[in-house]
């Protein structure tokens, strides 16, 4: 599905954050991409999104370059970024803008979804002709605004969906509802990457682990569903292992 072959980056000319970086998935699932501070990730995440160039390599979506951003790869992918801005606008109409540029968009899902946050009548929005709740996207906190995102990003039905720190802004309970709105929300056939230092958060959730560090993958594995893993040791020990190899 995704490879990511001999990729190098750098935002300038003195230091690369990436180089000759290289990563496949191959199969659907969640995937947690782990790492250090600096590492990368969220770079990584856009240069995967086609949103940055790499200065060489390539990393391909189903056989595309993604670096293209055609049409038809575009649709089938979607992020939801640390941080973000929503428009001053109602949600309906949001979804109006976005739906053109997602052929699968479900806006049933995404109600089933805004459910499960506590989200359909937030701020006493009443709902229109297709049940989707006029919520004002100005109006909302930004722990609120990630619950309607990802909401939206889940509806959208694409293929490749990433998300860097998902569950930052978000208290105990949206912790919680979270893992329960991907589990329910992502399609089958469904790659989703979620990059975090929040392991705790989604450890419950992850199909497979990947552990960054220095341009080296550490750790590209599934997981044993059957056995609870900690992630914070998991990655403790892959670093350590790594240090004491180099």
């Amino acid at each position: 599905m995704l490879k990511i072959q001999n990729v190098t980056y750098g935002y300038n000319n003195m230091h690369n954050v990436l180089e000759n970086f290289s990563l496949s998935y191959e199969e659907p699932g969640i995937y947690g991409l782990l790492g250090k501070n600096g590492t990368g990730k969220s770079t990584l995440l856009y240069l995967v999104m086609g949103l940055l160039r790499p200065k060489q390599g390539e990393i391909t979506f189903d056989g595309i370059n993604t670096q293209k951003r055609a049409p038809e790869t575009l649709q089938e992918m979607f992020i939801v970024p640390e941080e973000y801005n929503l428009p001053s606008i109602l949600l309906p109409d949001y979804v109006k803008v976005l739906k053109p540029f997602y052929p699968n968009f479900d806006e049933q899902l995404m109600v089933k979804l805004l459910e499960m946050f506590e989200m359909k009548g937030v701020n006493g929005a009443e709902l229109d002709e297709n049940g989707i709740p006029k919520i004002n996207l100005g109006a909302l906190s930004m722990g609120q605004k990630k619950k309607i995102y990802m909401c939206v990003a889940l509806a959208a039905r694409t293929k490749l969906l990433v998300m860097d720190e998902p569950t930052n802004g978000l208290d105990i309970p949206g912790k919680s509802q979270f893992r329960k709105v991907v589990a329910q929300g992502m399609r089958e056939d469904q790659l989703v990457i979620i990059s975090t230092h929040q392991v705790r958060d989604v450890e419950t959730l992850l199909d497979h682990v990947t552990i960054i560090e220095q341009n080296a993958v550490l750790l590209n594995e599934k997981m044993n569903m059957e056995e609870p893993v900690n992630l914070e040791e998991l990655f403790i020990d892959a670093l350590n292992r790594a240090q004491i190899a180099s």
